[in-house]
């Protein structure tokens, strides 16, 4: 295995926690790749990447599934993508802090998919929660977890 990277499903991503990633990425040297169907500001730095992708349903997510190898980290917030990744080995971080794994990402999927069938049906589901502090200081203690266990040093 090589060394482990960072793939961002960033057409969604919150620009905090790009900062964030930003930050970590050369504090590490560890790899963050932004990916998105349009252009998205990187940092000039040999540790943040942007590919941008064609429009089109699902084309980020497959360019990440591509991609993404085992002990790479995948920051989304789409269970079935998550679902996708961890199947390849790759560990999941919201951007809320909220790590997935193939211990539980299937209780994820089935609640997403309860979800979408009640909102199909009509049932008004309500969205997320507005973004806020603590999310930010729960993504970056995750995010730390896992640059430690990749063998990184983070200061």
């Amino acid at each position: 295995m090589g060394k482990a990277a960072i793939w961002v499903d960033a057409d969604a991503c919150p620009k905090v926690i790009k900062e964030i990633l930003f930050r970590v990425a050369v504090r590490a040297e560890m790899v963050v790749t932004l990916v998105a169907n349009q252009a998205l500001f990187a940092p000039p730095s040999p540790f943040v990447r942007s590919l941008q992708v064609p429009r089109g349903f699902d084309v980020a997510d497959q360019a990440i599934v591509e991609r993404v190898a085992e002990g790479d980290l995948v920051i989304t917030a789409d269970i079935p993508l998550a679902a996708e990744v961890i199947a390849k080995g790759a560990r999941v971080l919201t951007p809320r802090g909220e790590p997935y794994g193939p211990d539980t990402i299937q209780a994820a999927l089935t609640l997403r998919n309860f979800m979408d069938t009640l909102r199909s049906s009509g049932v008004e589901t309500g969205g997320p929660a507005a973004f806020n502090h603590d999310d930010r200081r729960a993504f970056a203690r995750e995010l730390e977890r896992f640059v430690v266990k990749a063998g990184r040093r983070v200061e």
